[in-house]
């Protein structure tokens, strides 16, 4: 876990993976931590890089410093982490109040998302009474004495039955947060609604819920699926507020399918230059791509555009192999033809995650099946480029 400063607060948060993968950035539910996605995160890692933080005066997160607090200064929050990741774009799945802070990025900041995933969250939950009311009673009572009341509300029966000390757990992990941030949330959850701010968005939305989900039911995942213009939504049978808790292997899965990229009939009609000029700038940095457009005239224009709508759009953006995958593909193939590309493919990748050893293993097939001089020439210039040490 690492810890960041956002507007004089810290801010604990996660950030795994290989940095030549696409982000995927995870929010909570009220009342829990970051630790709701450790059992999804496994699956993500081979293909995503993943952006996990404790909302304020939750987990390991500072508490609030102010007397009000909005679904803007979340998102914010989620922004700031995004941006010291060092992502413009990127997946967004939240859970809840994460599904809220979703929203508020669909409704205001939809050119930075790839995909937004909403699960067990509402344009409207539940009413101001509700929240103004629990709000005082956790400045009156505390979280720990409310624990014991909140968090059989959170999952299914057959979850406790699977799991008889979860619900120990999750009153212990509730009853260390900060009250005042809690109670904070619980009235922004009153007050700030998005009905009639998230229609026209062009992002990618599948909204999730759970049959068993007493916090925000199916029929408030209906209201909100409305209001994203029939947005698909699918409700998992069995399973109450907390999909990623109760059904790891499940949510994971459906996630998965949500972050694929559609590239569309390519056999057809190819793909878009925009989307292979995405891919290349995660995979190879910004900074690289940025010369060698800038570097490009009237000559080479045209074959630039070229590889990247065929190498990085065609090739690098189906998700039929990993980018690790593909990095090894690649590296193996230029060393063994001496390709001077193969500088650039080695630092490649150290962006997407390669080990000393799995290069090891590509050069050395590369010694058996390509040629001696060809492995001995590109383990001398993998060694030049900090490999090994």
């Amino acid at each position: 876990m690492a810890f960041h400063t956002i507007n004089g607060r810290g801010v604990a948060y996660r950030l795994l993976g290989a940095e030549g993968n696409p982000l995927v950035v995870l929010a909570h539910p009220l009342g829990m931590s970051q630790a709701v996605w450790d059992d999804v995160i496994p699956a993500l890692l081979p293909r995503y890089r993943v952006l996990t933080w404790d909302l304020p005066g939750h987990g390991a997160s500072q508490a609030v410093s102010g007397d009000r607090i909005a679904p803007a200064d979340l998102a914010a929050e989620a922004l700031a982490l995004v941006d010291l990741a060092g992502a413009q774009r990127f997946h967004f799945a939240g859970t809840s109040i994460g599904g809220v802070v979703g929203q508020q990025l669909i409704a205001e900041h939809a050119d930075r998302l790839f995909s937004a995933t909403l699960t067990n969250t509402g344009a409207v939950i539940g009413n101001p009474d509700l929240w103004n009311t629990r709000a005082g009673r956790v400045r009156q009572e505390g979280l720990a004495a409310m624990s014991e009341e909140i968090v059989p509300r959170w999952f299914a029966p057959a979850a406790f039955e699977a799991s008889p000390a979860l619900k120990a757990g999750w009153c212990t992990q509730m009853g260390r947060g900060d009250d005042e941030s809690y109670a904070q949330l619980c009235e922004m959850l009153g007050r700030d609604t998005f009905t009639g701010k998230l229609s026209g968005k062009s992002t990618k939305v599948q909204l999730f819920g759970g049959s068993e989900d007493m916090a925000t039911p199916p029929a408030t995942l209906d209201g909100l699926a409305t209001e994203l213009d029939g947005a698909p939504l699918e409700i998992f049978d069995g399973v109450g507020h907390v999909p990623s808790v109760e059904a790891p292997a499940l949510f994971a899965e459906k996630l998965l399918a949500v972050l694929m990229r559609d590239l569309g009939d390519v056999a057809n009609h190819g793909v878009a230059y925009a989307t292979g000029l995405e891919t290349r700038k995660q995979v190879l940095g910004e900074e690289h791509v940025a010369r060698s457009t800038a570097n490009a005239n009237r000559l080479d224009a045209p074959f630039q555009q070229m590889i990247t709508r065929l190498a990085w759009g065609e090739l690098w953006s189906n998700d039929d192999l990993t980018r690790r995958e593909r990095s090894m593909i690649t590296t193996g193939i230029l060393a063994a033809l001496g390709r001077e590309e193969l500088t650039l493919h080695l630092k490649t990748a150290k962006r997407i995650g390669l080990t000393d050893a799995e290069l090891r293993q590509v050069l050395m097939h590369v010694a058996i099946y390509g040629g001696v001089p060809a492995a001995n020439h590109a383990f001398a210039l993998a060694k030049e480029l900090g490999w090994g040490e």
